[in-house]
C-alpha cells in the first residue's frame, strides 16, 4: 500500500512511496500531525543520487519491524534537498553545529514547532561503526521526549537562538569592508586541513573520505599565496590525489539502467565520489561527473 509520498512529484519522495514508514512530504499537514500526536519530528533529507541515502531506505525505511518503531514515536517527514535547498540548509546548519559534520541522509528530530534538538546522518539499524543503532535512537528519543521533555524544548531554543545569533553576525561581517578574506582568513582555513590530513593514506580525516576539488584548490591557493614557503600545502594535494588515482573503479550495475552504453563507459572513469575506507582501497558507489572539470578551474 502506498503512502502519501505517492501523490509527491519528485522522484526521490516517490521512490519510498511503498515504505512501511507512515511518511508525510514538508508541509502543514505534517506539523499539524505532530502537534495532534503530541509527538516529535523525524525528518530525513536526502537525494536520488545519494547512495547512503538508499542504504538507511533498504535497511530501515523498507523494514516492517523499523518502520513500527518509527511510525510510533514520531511523525516522518521525508524531504527531497533538490526539491526544497532552503528546508536542506536550514537543518544542516544545526547538524553541522551540533556534530561537526553534515551529510545525508540527514536526519534530524524536530520539536512540532519545528526547532531541531538531536541530528546526524546515516544511522544503521542496529549499533556498529561507533553509530548508534537507529531502533535504539527512536527509542531513546522517545523516552527523553517523554520524561524530560522541558529539557528538550529548553535546549532547541538555545540552538535556534545561537545559530540565528551566529548567521546575524556572519551577516553583519559580510556586509563590512569589502567583505572579501585575507590571506590570515587563507592561512587558518590551510591550517584546519593540515590537522586533519592523513599523512599516511592522504586525503584529510579518516574513513569515508571526501576529497572536494575546492578544498584542494584552496591548499593550492595557500601554497602559492606563500611563494612555495609551505611545500607541504602543495605535497597535501599530491599525496590525496595520488590516492585517488590508485582508488579501484567502482561498480557500474547501479548507474541508470536506462542511460546508453557510452554513458556507462564514461561513468566507468569518472572518480568515485568517496573512499570507504582509510586507505582509500575500497572505493564508494557514487561517481561525481564534476570532478572532470573541477580541476581544470583556474
Amino acid at each position: 500500500m502506498s503512502n502519501r509520498l505517492a501523490r509527491e512529484s519528485s522522484p526521490y519522495l516517490r521512490q519510498h512511496a511503498q515504505n512501511p514508514v507512515d511518511w508525510f512530504p514538508w508541509g502543514e499537514e505534517a506539523f499539524a500531525a505532530a502537534r495532534a500526536r503530541d509527538l516529535p519530528i523525524f525528518l530525513s533529507i536526502g537525494y536520488s543520487t545519494c547512495h547512503w541515502c538508499h542504504v538507511m531506505e533498504r535497511e530501515s525505511f523498507e523494514d516492517a519491524a523499523v518502520a513500527a518503531v518509527l511510525n510510533e514515536t514520531c511523525v516522518s517527514i521525508k524531504v527531497d534537498r533538490e526539491e526544497r535547498p532552503d528546508v536542506d540548509r536550514v537543518y544542516m546548519a544545526f547538524v553541522q553545529a551540533t556534530t561537526g559534520q553534515g551529510g545525508w541522509p540527514m536526519s534530524v528530530w524536530l520539536t512540532p514547532d519545528l526547532k531541531p534538538f538531536h541530528g546526524g546522518t546515516y544511522f544503521p539499524p542496529t549499533g556498529r561503526w561507533g553509530r548508534p543503532g537507529f531502533v535504539d535512537l527512536l527509542r531513546e528519543i522517545a523516552r527523553v521526549w517523554r520524561d524530560e521533555r522541558p529539557k528538550v524544548l529548553t535546549a532547541s531554543s538555545v540552538v535556534v537562538d545561537r545559530l540565528a545569533a551566529f548567521q546575524s553576525n556572519d551577516a553583519d561581517d559580510a556586509a563590512g569592508a569589502g567583505a572579501t578574506p585575507g590571506l590570515d582568513a587563507l592561512a587558518d582555513a590551510a591550517d584546519q586541513f593540515a590537522r586533519t590530513f592523513d599523512r599516511r593514506f592522504g586525503g584529510f580525516g579518516g574513513a569515508p573520505k571526501f576529497p572536494r576539488p575546492s578544498e584542494l584548490l584552496l591548499l593550492l591557493r595557500a601554497w602559492r599565496a606563500t611563494s612555495g614557503a609551505h611545500d607541504d600545502l602543495r605535497d597535501m594535494v599530491v599525496a590525496t590525489l595520488a590516492a585517488r588515482s590508485a582508488l579501484p573503479a567502482s561498480s557500474t550495475k547501479r548507474f541508470p539502467s536506462t542511460s546508453s552504453p557510452p554513458e556507462r563507459r564514461r561513468a566507468r572513469n569518472d572518480p568515485p565520489r568517496f573512499a570507504r575506507s582509510t586507505d582509500s582501497r575500497r572505493p564508494g558507489i557514487e561517481r561525481l561527473f564534476l570532478w572532470r572539470a573541477a580541476p581544470l578551474h583556474r
